[in-house]
């Protein structure tokens, strides 16, 4: 699920990779799903480069145009990367015209960062493990797990004509998030814009994609569980936006 931005031609983003702490074999994947919020016109991936460990980053830079960036390690067991991306991450927020950030590491060392970009008023998109700190999580206004990146990953088509396919004798354990976003959501007539739902949800929980629970889209999430929710759309013809419904107990 994506909680897309309206302006995003106009937004300009700095892509940030911990590549100590990052898969190379999904840039394309992460690439793709941080312009879903505007142009990535900075991208860098930072490592100490004369160690193996990051042979995989090397194939990647010429053909997803990545600067290099090289931090040597002063100290066994120390990660000097992490500082030199901050800094970085400083410079430009105060010298460079760019409209947010996307971090990617699952590392908690970047949760003040993180903090101090929004402070400044500008979006933040992290992009990490499954194992990410929840702090990290909790910093950035969308976060986005590789495990859901992955070719062939968690996501599984749903047929939308199908009746649900879930066993609901118990109450999914996203539900309460699902009602909390739905009372932000909700309009006067009781239908909450879908859209609206699906932005109030990443308020609540930054780290909330659909793609977590098998569902390409929040809209087939939604769909699929007929006891929870009522689904109609502005016009029966054509493209049109979807309103939900929360059927309470």
């Amino acid at each position: 699920m994506a909680d897309v931005p309206v302006n995003l031609d106009q937004r300009h983003i700095a892509m940030l990779i911990d590549g100590d702490n990052a898969q190379a074999a999904i840039i394309g994947e992460m690439l793709a799903e941080t312009g879903k919020y505007g142009l990535i016109t900075i991208r860098r991936v930072y490592g100490d480069w004369t160690t193996s460990n990051m042979n995989s980053w090397k194939e990647t830079l010429h053909t997803h145009a990545i600067q290099p960036i090289q931090q040597f390690r002063y100290t066994t067991g120390k990660n000097a990367t992490d500082s030199a991306m901050i800094i970085d991450a400083m410079d430009i927020l105060y010298t460079t015209r760019i409209d947010g950030f996307c971090l990617v590491s699952s590392d908690s060392d970047y949760t003040r960062l993180a903090t101090r970009i929004r402070e400044k008023s500008l979006f933040v998109m992290g992009i990490g493990k499954k194992m990410t700190p929840r702090a990290f999580v909790n910093a950035c206004d969308v976060f986005v797990y590789t495990e859901n990146l992955q070719p062939g990953g968690r996501t599984t088509p749903i047929d939308e004509s199908a009746e649900a396919p879930d066993d609901l004798s118990e109450p999914p354990p996203w539900l309460p998030l699902f009602e909390n976003a739905f009372d932000l959501a909700v309009q006067d007539d009781g239908w909450a814009f879908l859209g609206a739902l699906g932005h109030h949800l990443r308020q609540l929980d930054p780290g909330f994609d659909s793609r977590s629970y098998g569902y390409k889209q929040l809209s087939q999430m939604v769909r699929a569980h007929p006891d929870l929710f009522k689904m109609r759309k502005a016009n029966k013809k054509g493209p049109s936006p979807i309103y939900v419904r929360l059927m309470r107990s």
